[in-house]
């Protein structure tokens, strides 16, 4: 599955924004999470915070989506290889006809010569053998037909030659779809696990537990959406100062290519306007892995279907939509970009502007509206510009 997937280096990336670097530190288990296969085993007598807890839970919840964009990789490769082996199988039906059919023909030939004598009577054999080539070669049989028998030998030939080269390429191609099939299922399974060891760690919490994650994640979401406000700020001023700048340059009788970006500006907001309002649309949806809508959606499902309402075609995963586009810096965000997360560019979202975006967010959740800050500064990855 990797194969597809630029490298991405450490550290910073060109867009200017943090990479995290991959939880090292195992998390202790308490008792009652010790059935649980993700959980860690006990090694001592600690026993984890809640704020642990919810940790390894959204760790979960995460690696749950990435092998979600593995699934859709491996969906949508399985579809492409399964329409080219039917091609192939309706190509190499409908050559195998031709070629009965070109047997018959070349039969009637042999049975022609064997009757008037104009053929040794195994001549017939030859013509009708699985590979004639060896036979049709040989020059005192090519010199006793005729130009119309030795056209029809030679399209024979070549007939079959192409068909056996069909055939070849159409076993290779079902062997790649099993591949292919053996790949989805495995994301699925993958999926599946990861989701189920969230949801028994989450079975396990008392009411009281519960309700104090619940306030771990409000305190969480307040805290993303005063990022969000200090973007929102930043990105005013520098919209502003651009603005000005822009101005002097006209009033001083500047030229150039000014008009010709003001339009290009212009086209990319209104198709970006097009592509949110679809997204909000789709608010209150729910998350469902492999969905691509029209009733639920996964995160690059949303993305690739709120831009393709805007006249835009995305690829189907987060790998591929990171690629497609032009990479802007966070400060320079506009609405309609698109924001990805995490070093393995595993969660998407389409930016609104002010610090916000819309995305589907994780399983067993809606799609919302949010702070691109949900998770923190730290898993922002890159922002794209389709286009």
């Amino acid at each position: 599955m990797a194969s597809h997937r630029k490298p991405r280096p450490g550290g910073t990336t060109a867009a200017g924004l943090r990479t995290p670097a991959l939880a090292t530190a195992a998390l202790t288990s308490m008792a009652v999470f010790s059935q649980t296969a993700e959980a860690v085993p006990r090694t001592d007598h600690h026993t984890p915070s809640l704020e642990e807890v919810e940790k390894k839970v959204d760790d979960l919840y995460r690696q749950a989506e990435s092998a979600t964009e593995k699934y859709d990789a491996a969906k949508e490769r399985t579809g492409k290889q399964r329409g080219r082996v039917d091609a192939l199988r309706n190509d190499v039906a409908r050559r195998t006809a031709r070629l009965n059919k070109a047997r018959e023909e070349l039969g009637s030939f042999a049975a022609a010569q064997y009757r008037t004598g104009a053929a040794a009577p195994d001549t017939a054999t030859f013509l009708l053998a699985d590979d004639p080539q060896d036979y049709f070669d040989q020059t005192q049989l090519m010199n006793r037909l005729t130009s119309r028998e030795k056209s029809a030998v030679d399209a024979y030939i070549g007939d079959q030659a192409a068909t056996m080269k069909k055939r070849r390429e159409a076993a290779a191609s079902l062997q790649t779809l099993t591949d292919s099939q053996h790949d989805l299922q495995t994301a699925k399974a993958t999926v599946q696990k990861k989701l189920a060891s969230a949801r028994e760690l989450l079975s396990q919490l008392t009411v009281q537990e519960k309700a104090r994650l619940a306030a771990i994640e409000r305190e969480r979401q307040q805290e993303a959406a005063r990022k969000a406000a200090e973007l929102a700020k930043q990105q005013a001023q520098q919209q502003a100062a651009s603005s000005s700048s822009s101005s002097t340059q006209s009033g001083s009788g500047s030229t150039g290519t000014g008009s010709a970006g003001s339009t290009a500006s212009s086209s990319y907001d209104t198709k970006a306007e097009k592509a949110i309002a679809f997204a909000r649309a789709q608010i209150g949806k729910p998350y469902v892995w492999g969905a691509t809508g029209p009733d639920s959606y996964d995160c690059s499902g949303l993305t690739q279907a709120a831009w393709r309402a805007a006249g835009v075609t995305l690829p189907r995963t987060t790998y591929e939509q990171v690629d497609t586009g032009t990479t802007v810096s966070l400060a320079n965000a506009r609405p309609g970009d698109l924001i990805f997360f995490y070093d393995d560019i595993s969660h998407v979202g389409v930016y609104i502007g002010d610090g916000m975006m819309i995305h589907a967010p994780k399983p067993g959740a809606y799609v919302r509206e949010e702070s691109i800050y949900y998770g923190g500064e730290s898993i922002i990855h890159s922002v794209v510009r389709p286009g």
